[in-house]
This record gives structure tokens, C-alpha cells and sequence, in this order.
């Protein structure tokens, strides 16, 4: 929103500062009592303050998502936290959900095998030689038929 303001013979254009108040209960923790509404404090947020706010709001999330990772299907819990803005970024996120979590572990282990693989021909050619062995791979596998639990 701007206004014009004379000045002698010219006329400036000033711009007015977006200020907005936002009432809410966004820490997620719906156990707490709530402080009455003429007790609350408005607080200054701004780029330079904005992950220290964050951080004592401590929002959270919690609710329940299809399970699509496994046959079994069904759903499992989610609850996610939120310190700074780099929570909001998706490898956050997925650190935050254990199923995802492990994806993602697994993911980087087989990033690392293939960085090691690169240019090393000798693993490579043991890596080919065990997975075309099914009894090799039987017995690296966590469960495989005669393991006792």
C-alpha cells in the first residue's frame, strides 16, 4: 500500500509496512492449557528471528498416513517437529518417519556400494560372483530356510 506525500514542488511515493497479527495455538501440544487470549503476547517475527521463533513455538504435527510401503497396507502414526525452517525440507521430513527413515538409510548404503563400485573391478567381480550364487546369497540373507530365530 503506498500514499503520495508532498514535498515542496514534488510528490513522493511512500510505502507502508505490512504488519499482520496471527492468533493461533500452533505448538501442537493440545494437553496443554491454553493461556487466556488477554494474556498473550504478540511476538515480532522477522527473516533474522524467524527459526529462534519457531524453535520456541515448537509446532508439531500428528496424524495417521496409508501405508503404501508395505502389501500389508493398513496405516501407521506420523508426528513431525518443527525447530527451524530447514524441518519443512523433505529429508527432514522423511528423518522424522521411521519407515521412510530406514528407505532412506537404505538408499544411501546402496549410493556408498555403488561410489565404491566405480572403478574398482575386483569387488565388482565378487559383489556379480555372489549374487549369481543363490547359496552365497542364502547364506547372507538375515533369514534364510535352517536359521534358527
Amino acid at each position: 500500500m503506498t500514499y503520495d506525500v508532498e514535498i515542496g514542488d514534488a510528490i513522493e511515493n511512500k510505502e507502508l509496512p505490512f504488519v499482520m497479527g496471527v492468533l493461533g495455538d500452533f505448538g501442537g501440544n493440545a494437553e496443554q492449557e491454553k493461556k487466556r487470549l488477554k494474556d498473550r503476547k504478540f511476538v515480532s517475527i522477522d527473516m533474522d528471528n524467524f527459526d529462534e521463533v519457531l524453535g520456541s513455538v515448537a509446532p508439531a504435527a500428528r496424524f495417521d498416513v496409508a501405508n503404501r510401503l508395505s502389501a500389508e497396507g493398513g496405516t501407521f502414526p506420523v508426528e513431525l517437529h518443527f525447530r527451524s525452517m530447514a524441518d519443512f525440507r523433505p529429508e527432514s521430513v522423511v528423518r522424522q518417519v521411521e519407515p521412510l527413515r530406514k528407505l532412506l538409510e537404505a538408499r544411501t548404503k546402496l549410493a556408498d556400494l555403488r561410489n565404491k563400485l566405480a572403478g574398482n573391478d575386483k569387488l565388482e567381480d565378487l559383489l556379480t560372483e555372489v549374487l549369481n550364487n543363490t547359496d552365497s546369497l542364502a547364506a547372507l540373507s538375515p533369514m534364510h530356510p535352517g536359521q534358527e530365530d
